[in-house]
């Protein structure tokens, strides 16, 4: 009679064990996945909003007025383009808007985005250690049950 209560525990054991593991694999690490690749987008936003202000600084710096440069025109096909006024650009502003500023609103607006992005980012981040803490706590359980089952 023991040994049957013994073989049935071992097999919840078991079967606890693998409900773990499919819940790592099939739930946690595809969170953990997604949440890396949302922080990864908003970092990528950040970088072109850094770059723009770097451009920014440049224009004003050299006081330029006109500017010549070359445009990706889509699938990495580039054209010459003039622009005879560059004292005022247009800024994505977010859902698929663009916003016409001087250079220094320009400056203040992308501070600001600066601001909430990196907001996100730490949002972001503490959402993928949170995960990766669940994955650990999940598997030191699994370790343990194992080791209760040897």
């Amino acid at each position: 009679m023991a040994k049957r209560r013994s073989k049935r525990t071992e097999d919840e054991t078991r079967a606890k064990i693998e409900q773990y593991e499919a819940f790592v694999d099939k739930r946690l690490k595809p969170d953990l996945v997604a949440a890396i690749g949302v922080r990864d987008k908003v970092l990528e936003q950040q970088k072109v909003y850094s770059d723009l202000a770097k451009n920014i600084k440049l224009l004003q710096e050299q006081k330029l007025t006109k500017l010549r440069t070359m445009i990706n025109l889509g699938s990495e096909v580039y054209g010459q383009a003039e622009v005879p006024d560059a004292t005022r650009i247009f800024v994505d502003i977010g859902l698929g808007f663009h916003a016409e500023f001087t250079l220094d609103e320009a400056l203040g607006f992308i501070c600001e985005k600066d601001k909430m992005l990196s907001k996100q980012v730490e949002q972001h981040t503490a959402q993928v250690a949170s995960i990766k803490a669940q994955i650990k706590l999940v598997v030191e359980g699994i370790k343990e049950l194992m080791n209760l089952t040897s």
